[in-house]
């Protein structure tokens, strides 16, 4: 492990980093011009409430815009030492860090908090809580896994997809193509309908509610940038997308 790398895992470090970061983004959005659609999308979402806020990988540093600072929300933030940054970041943002992992296997969790993060989000939707996660199978962009429908089955919240994209951003070389919004752009927060799924869905529902998922997150995902007026950077064919799953 490099020096760098050892010093930013010093807790004192990762504060002071989180800190910093929860900082930027807030100039971020005080900085940019701010388009949410539909404009009424809160009003519309307030009678659901706890909802289960869907989002593609590449979008985790610039989705805590998507809430007022009235909404009480909880982030599933993975256990890695980057996760620890953003946890804090999040944490000074008010929005509440529940730490795990899901498993590239649909239908099942690994041993990095996964079930534990589960139970956790259970109980936060069912004391009123939104969760907001991310859909990805790890390590796979933009290839819904099992485990969001699978919440909203066992807690009987919708999923509502969600994007949130800058003008102005800087474009991270990683896996998941993510992105961060400089200061002086647009934002474009794009809200789909809710996907419901029943209690007694069976696997063949199950499977129709994840691609739904997948389908809503690149439509939301679409609309924004052209809101904005960008090419969506992590965009790539759905059938890639669905084989590198498969391999």
């Amino acid at each position: 492990m490099g020096v760098l790398k050892r010093i930013g895992r010093i807790p004192r470090v990762q504060r002071a980093l989180g800190g910093l970061f929860a900082a930027y983004l807030r100039l971020v959005r005080r900085t940019s011009r701010v388009v949410i659609e539909p404009a009424d999308a809160f009003a519309r979402l307030e009678p659901m409430r706890p909802v289960i806020g869907a989002m593609w990988h590449g979008q985790h540093l610039m989705v805590p815009f998507a809430r007022r600072d009235e909404d009480r929300s909880v982030s599933l933030v993975s256990r890695s030492g980057d996760g620890e940054l953003n946890a804090i970041a999040l944490e000074r943002l008010g929005i509440r860090a529940i730490r795990g992992s899901g498993d590239r296997g649909r239908g099942r969790l690994r041993e990095k908090g996964g079930a534990s993060a589960l139970r956790a989000m259970l109980r936060a939707l069912d004391g009123g809580e939104t969760v907001v996660l991310t859909a990805d199978v790890p390590k796979i962009s933009r290839v819904a896994g099992s485990g969001i429908v699978t919440l909203a089955r066992l807690s009987g919240r919708p999923i509502v997809p969600v994007a949130v994209v800058s003008s102005r951003r800087f474009v991270f070389d990683s896996w998941d193509r993510a992105t961060l919004g400089l200061p002086f752009g647009r934002i474009a927060i794009v809200f789909g309908e809710p996907i419901a799924v029943a209690r007694e869905a069976d696997d063949d529902a199950l499977e129709a509610a994840r691609i739904a998922v997948e389908a809503a997150l690149d439509a939301v995902h679409a609309r924004a940038y052209a809101l904005v007026g960008r090419d969506d950077p992590g965009r790539r064919p759905r059938a890639a997308a669905a084989a590198e799953a498969r391999g």
